[in-house]
């Protein structure tokens, strides 16, 4: 079978249009083995076809697609269950008013209509307005629609079985019409291959105009200009592949696309508008010489570009919004391994927003060294692309940032969307609160449920005004040209993301804005915006700086990033023998609680060839695999080591006696509630614990080859609790299998290859996830 699903129940479908879709529709139907229940007796369905041209029905007949035709409508419209349109647009009004002659009202009425109509048009409200006028209103039964498909071939004898796989079709469904009806029309594309979406009409017609009908409106143009043209035959015999790629479609029907430019015209002369407006912007690009404009509407239409061969693919594409559901990823780790070699893990996220966001506030070029090119960073990149910034690379962890100021950011013409980023997000709550034009700030499903009143609250407080979903979460709806006052905000919990989107904030408004801290934090914020010219102020707890100042563009080396080293150094202190180097790693002050607290659970942890980058201090971490004994975690070593935990609480579980946790309320706000996660998956391998308020205490099993069994694990998509079960299966005594791991590339992106390269026994699998 084609389609791979169980065929709908109809007696016989007549297709009204055996050219290449409605060919191609019968041809896929009798390739799935489209079976029912006729009326009378049993056997295949009867596939019948109405065509002006007999010589298409005759064809149509001896290809096997259908059992009869007739070039005549009404004799074939009795018995017909499901009656598909395959029409041009402009014939579809004649067609319309047959059918309602022919077809007695109470067919197409009720809950479940006896007979269902669809159609394959590519302008919905056309289509829409010619049932209107013949029935007088819109039938129960009626299920617009239109698949996503085609050829520059015509006629039956180019009709494919296969035409429609993989492809969608757009059902626009009125409030009207009977959902048993929907059903029917779903089921039977569903059995060619498609994947079948529903939509507004009208919201239908406006993307098709700009998807699909502008390309082909310009391609005929230019085609058109240029065989016009007295060199055309010198033209075309140099032309290029990209040349033949993109005039392709010009070869199309050309009587179809005047129908469907004239039944589209309002949406089309929209899209059209709008590209003349862009051409007009490039144009004065290249007439002022303006390689920077320039670059920045060729990047966003470079990565545009590779995002739409993303979906075409069914593959994710990480830099830009995740519009359809990916396929779930599990690891499997086998018990047992070692730890052993020479790495380096991927730059440090925090850095890398950092990098982007002040590179493109500066005045000036930045060179970022080390950026990690993983979904959350590349979010934030492509989002400073749709607020008009030229944005070179990534390249091998090379970016370049062309900055414009801290006034010169734009629009951009739509949400921008962060991923999975909780830093991103709050940080850029307070970049784009002092911005001039309105923004809304989205993510994936995970991101949906963080809170973020921690960071609108105190913006409101400095006059920003910005709108949150319930319980203060996310979309964030920020309302551009407000006029900002610095503020003395005192953080009731210390956390980084609150600190920076005030300070970040705090660039745009009037006076000082000042910030004091519960604890330390990471202030990796502070010391890039002083790398940048932007003079940072701190005593004891608390760190201010004036507005109104300007950023001065400078290179940066991203170290790597210590969260990410967490896995391995945790893996290494776990598992005897282990011997294994960590380079470049960030050891900036205000981040190194892991270190702080493997060390005291007695891990042979040393640092070496320390140094500064770019005003980050950096190391190589040298660990070797110690017997690890159980803690009372330091309260002021929580802030430092906050996306530590779920590793940590690994090594808990391996050391000898009880390691207590306290003061970590900020792991119940995470992307997912990680005290209780890493308990729940702690539970289903033995391992004894106690879940408290603000933290755990877990009983460690020692020196014990074999630590704890192993079993399946709910990452909840939380990449960090993914990753530490990885980890935990080197003291396993069976496999553990975790789900759901699809973010871990949010944040470590090649995790178990780099894994499998020091010792331990990963693998993934990915299953596919249909609508």
């Amino acid at each position: 079978m084609v389609g791979g699903t169980t065929p709908p129940n109809e007696a016989r479908i007549l297709i009204v249009g055996l050219g290449l879709i409605g060919g191609s529709l019968a041809a896929a139907l009798r390739a799935a083995g489209f079976h029912g229940t006729p009326a009378e007796g049993s056997g295949p369905v009867e596939i019948i076809a109405c065509d002006p041209d007999r010589s298409e029905i005759e064809r149509g007949v001896e290809m096997g697609l259908i059992d009869s035709g007739d070039t005549r409508l009404t004799p074939l419209v009795e018995g017909a269950t499901l009656i598909v349109l395959a029409v041009p647009v402009l014939a579809m009004h004649g067609v319309m008013a047959e059918l309602a002659a022919a077809l007695p009202p109470e067919a197409l009425e009720g809950d479940s209509p006896r007979v269902a109509i669809t159609d394959v048009g590519s302008t919905k409200a056309a289509v829409r307005d010619c049932a209107l006028a013949a029935f007088g209103c819109l039938p129960a039964g009626l299920v617009l629609g239109h698949p996503i498909a085609g050829s520059e071939k015509s006629g039956v004898a180019a009709a494919d079985p296969k035409l429609y796989v993989n492809h969608k079709v757009i059902l626009t469904p009125a409030g009207e019409t009977a959902p048993a009806a929907v059903a029917r029309v779903k089921a039977m594309w569903c059995a060619c291959g498609a994947d079948v979406l529903q939509m507004d009409v009208d919201r239908h017609d406006q993307v098709l105009a700009r998807t699909s009908h502008l390309p082909h409106l310009l391609a005929f143009s230019l085609v058109d200009t240029l065989a016009r043209q007295d060199e055309r035959l010198e033209i075309f015999r140099y032309a290029a592949g990209g040349f033949r790629d993109f005039t392709r479609i010009a070869g199309s029907d050309p009587v179809m696309w005047r129908d469907i430019f004239t039944a589209n015209r309002d949406a089309v002369l929209a899209s059209l508008d709008d590209f003349e407006a862009g051409l007009g912007r490039l144009r004065r690009a290249v007439e002022a010489g303006d390689g920077d404009a320039m670059l920045s509407i060729f990047d966003r239409a470079s990565h545009a570009r590779h995002y739409f061969d993303t979906l075409l693919n069914q593959t994710s594409y990480q830099a830009e919004y995740q519009m359809q559901e990916q396929g779930r990823l599990t690891f499997r780790a086998a018990p047992g391994g070692r730890v052993a070699g020479r790495i380096r893990v991927p730059g440090d996220k925090s850095i890398s927003h950092r990098s982007i966001m002040l590179g493109a506030l500066a005045e000036g070029i930045t060179e970022v060294k080390g950026f990690l090119e993983g979904e959350d960073s590349l979010a934030t990149l492509q989002a400073f692309r749709e607020m008009g910034v030229a944005i070179e690379g990534p390249h091998q962890g090379r970016v370049i940032v062309h900055g414009v100021g801290m006034h010169g950011l734009k629009a951009p013409s739509g949400p921008l969307y962060v991923g999975n980023a909780g830093t991103a997000m709050r940080l850029f709550a307070g970049l784009l609160a002092g911005q001039a034009f309105d923004t809304e700030l989205i993510g994936d499903a995970s991101l949906t449920k963080r809170p973020m009143g921690r960071v609108a609250d105190p913006l409101r407080l400095m006059g920003a005004k910005i709108d949150t979903a319930e319980g203060g979460r996310p979309p964030l709806k920020i309302h551009g040209g407000q006029a900002l006052k610095g503020i003395t905000y005192d953080m009731p919990m210390a956390s980084a993301q609150v600190k920076s989107c005030l300070l970040l904030a705090g660039l745009y408004a009037e006076g000082e804005t000042r910030v004091r801290e519960p604890a330390p934090t990471r202030d990796h914020t502070e010391r890039m915006l002083s790398g940048f010219g932007y003079e940072v102020q701190r005593e004891g707890d608390t760190c201010w700086l004036r507005g109104g100042g300007k950023l001065t563009a400078a290179p940066i080396d991203v170290p790597s990033d210590i969260s990410s080293a967490t896995f391995f150094l945790v893996a290494a202190a776990i598992t005897p023998g282990s011997n294994l180097v960590l380079e470049h790693v960030g050891i900036n002050p205000t981040r190194i609680g892991v270190i702080n607290i493997l060390k005291l659970m007695g891990a042979d942890l040393r640092l070496t060839n320390e140094r500064e980058v770019g005003g980050e201090p950096v190391a190589d971490l040298h660990i070797r695999y110690a017997p690890l004994k159980g803690i009372d975690i330091p309260v002021d070593q929580v802030p430092l080591a906050i996306d530590e935990f779920p590793a940590l609480f690994i090594a808990a579980a391996c050391a000898n006696g009880t390691t207590r946790l306290r003061g970590a309320e900020e792991l119940r706000v995470k992307e997912s509630d990680r005290i209780q996660a890493m308990a729940d998956g702690l539970a289903t391998l033995g391992v004894e614990h106690t879940v408290r308020e603000d933290g755990i205490d877990i009983v460690g099993a020692g020196d014990h080859d074999v630590a704890y069994g192993g079993g399946r694990i709910d990452s909840l998509g939380d990449h960090r609790i993914a990753m530490a079960f990885v980890v935990a299966s080197l003291r396993a005594g069976e496999e553990i299998v975790i789900d759901d791991c699809a973010n871990v590339a949010t944040s470590f992106p090649g995790f178990t290859e780099l894994a499998r390269a020091v010792g331990l026994r990963v693998s993934e699998e990915t299953q596919e996830v249909r609508a």
